[in-house]
């Protein structure tokens, strides 16, 4: 299927720096500095759900969270990693991946309504994106 017609939602374009396209899915950082936060959305059209990818799409996707939760895990060297679907805000299917420390504001709790956002430095953002870039293995 071809990812010609997909586009992202605009809070998810506006709430995270685009890192690279995996084979399905785009890999984005979230915009706040307190928790390192990935989301990768499959690049195909009107996707609410896990259950509405297809076999290959399903395994493709299952792979791509492997990696990037190996990336990010490596380069923060995290406590744990959560790693979720929700889509009760944003329903365009995405796959949160946030690293997590034991001295995090929000540990144990999850992230979501802790806080108020602390959004990246530009160049400090910038850094972090190359990182994730050579991790999951783009230029």
């Amino acid at each position: 299927m071809s990812d010609a017609s997909f586009s992202l939602d605009p809070r998810l374009e506006a709430d995270t720096f685009p890192v690279l396209d995996l084979p399905l899915a785009t890999v984005r950082l979230m915009d706040d500095s307190r928790f390192p936060w990935l989301i990768l959305v499959p690049r195909r059209p009107g996707l609410a759900e896990l259950i509405e990818l297809e076999g290959d799409d399903r395994a493709a996707l299952t792979a791509e969270i492997d990696q990037a939760s190996r990336a990010l895990k490596t380069l923060t060297g995290c406590d744990k990693l959560n790693v979720a679907a929700l889509g009760n805000m944003v329903r365009q299917l995405h796959i949160h991946i946030v690293a997590r420390f034991e001295v995090d504001a929000a540990w144990p709790g999850p992230v979501w309504g802790v806080g108020e956002r602390r959004t990246y430095a530009s160049p400090q953002a910038m850094l972090l994106v190359a990182r994730l870039r050579a991790a999951l293995g783009g230029a």
